[in-house]
């Protein structure tokens, strides 16, 4: 009796289980990767970008916390300028007295034409008069050096006016000068990303090339993945590519292929992979379209970790599970 009891238990036990795998098997179909298709592991990673000031200054206002989000062009940090715009005032002022002294040097070029044409006049009268004899040599000597006079009093203004516009020129060139440095005291999100550091606080002085913050680039979305030379030597640069997270495993990201490491290297120890650590493999970048990143900037993540999957033969299909409503909406352009 308890024998026979003993095998209706072990019966329906292996029917309960058979049924459980039978509902996996549907819920989860086998993942095998077909031949043509390579994979590896790897976690989804973005470029940093290091906010920083580029002159030494006092840090006056930050506006961002981490984890934020930036678009590009967002004012994330201000330097105290008061300093620099001091020396933009006092720049500007130079600008406007050089060219008050260049309109002068302009208006005694006139004064000294004026004279000069006097002085010209002047000779030729006495010319004239000394070949009638009613003046002598010494006025005509006298006119002539009045007209040497008045022709070089007339260069030498016109060199005063060439002198006036380069100091114009320099001080308008200083003017750009302390302007660009006033502009730097803004620093501004090169990229539409996320703040990954906040490095620094309100009142504390930075030096030249001080950090203020370390952002993500959220607009280069990749996995990196170690594959060996047998299937790193089949992909091609523009292959397509699929990403399973494990956060979510039924929903294929697509991605394309955007570098192979042109040399071989040891796996590094971070990654697991299940072949051996010692052979050699290859980096291989797999980037997410960057209109798909856009469409779920908010849900994107970075350190996430997943499988990669590389399409190695053109004509290698992918298969159902790689599949997914993301991978046909980049298909169909939408």
């Amino acid at each position: 009796m308890r024998v026979s009891r003993m095998i209706m238990g072990i019966v329906c036990g292996a029917v309960i289980l058979g049924g459980v795998y039978g509902t996996y098997r549907v819920v989860h179909p086998s993942r095998e990767v077909p031949a043509g298709i390579g994979g590896g592991n790897g976690r989804i990673e973005a470029n940093e970008v290091d906010l920083s000031a580029k002159h030494a200054g006092r840090v006056a206002e930050i506006r961002f916390q981490e984890g934020d989000m930036v678009q590009v062009g967002d004012v994330v940090a201000r330097i105290d300028t008061a300093d620099l715009e001091a020396s933009l005032r006092s720049a500007e002022a130079r600008v406007r007295q050089a060219g008050m002294t260049q309109a002068e040097a302009a208006a005694v070029i006139e004064q000294r034409k004026g004279e000069l044409v006097l002085a010209e006049r002047e000779f030729e009268r006495a010319a004239t008069l000394l070949s009638k004899g009613t003046v002598s040599e010494q006025r005509v000597d006298q006119a002539r050096s009045q007209r040497r006079t008045a022709a070089s009093a007339l260069e030498a203004a016109r060199n005063r006016l060439e002198a006036a516009k380069e100091a114009a020129s320099a001080a308008r060139a200083e003017v750009e000068r302390q302007t660009h440095l006033v502009a730097d005291g803004v620093l501004r999100a090169p990229c539409t990303g996320r703040v990954l550091y906040r490095l620094a606080e309100p009142g504390e002085v930075l030096a030249a090339g001080g950090k203020v913050a370390t952002l993500i680039d959220l607009s280069n979305i990749y996995m990196t993945l170690f594959l060996p030379t047998a299937e790193a030597g089949r992909i091609a640069l523009g292959a397509e590519a699929r990403i399973i997270l494990d956060v979510m495993p039924d929903r294929a990201v697509p991605a394309k292929v955007s570098f192979v490491s042109p040399r071989a290297q040891f796996t590094p120890r971070q990654v697991e992979t299940q072949r051996e650590r010692d052979r050699m493999m290859y980096r291989v970048k797999i980037r997410v379209p960057e209109q798909l990143v856009r469409q779920h900037i908010e849900q994107v993540k970075t350190g996430l970790t997943g499988m990669g999957y590389v399409r190695l033969a053109p004509d290698a299909a992918w298969p159902d599970w790689l599949e997914s409503d993301l991978t046909k909406a980049i298909a169909t352009g939408q």
